[in-house]
């Protein structure tokens, strides 16, 4: 059995805060502790926007607090993020993330993270050579 607290967590260098400043991410479930997926805390910080493509996962979105928007690039349409709020992008799915307050998310990645990531230039987390060899 595996039990940690967030605040534990974040004391630690599994807290992540974006180059840019406009989110940080604590992991609390990584590659390393063999579930097949990872589980994160996320926060988005007020007026952040950005787009995002995960190319090399798929993720799950559960919004705990705070109030935004996210649009598909595929099909243009614009949905609102609130408290309960569960987005998928099941189908690596380009998309922008709007903040209108600070936003808190309990995300689900698959294949999981090692921990360090970052986005990168495309708005996607790069898999590691150990992913790789494991697919």
């Amino acid at each position: 059995m595996i039990v940690r607290t967030l605040d534990d967590a974040n004391k630690t260098d599994r807290r992540i805060i974006s180059p840019d400043g406009n989110w940080e991410s604590t992991r609390m479930l990584l590659k390393d502790d063999n579930m097949g997926f990872s589980f994160h805390i996320t926060t988005i910080y007020e007026g952040a926007e950005f787009q995002m493509h995960y190319k090399n996962h798929l993720e799950s979105v559960y919004c705990i607090s705070g109030k935004g928007s996210v649009e598909a690039l595929a099909d243009g349409i614009v949905r609102p993020i609130e408290p309960g709020t569960l987005y998928i992008l099941d189908k690596h799915d380009k998309h922008i993330l709007r903040a209108e307050t600070t936003i808190q998310f309990a995300c689900v990645f698959n294949p999981p993270l090692m921990g360090k990531e970052v986005h990168n230039a495309e708005g996607a987390y790069e898999l590691s050579a150990e992913t790789i060899s494991d697919q």
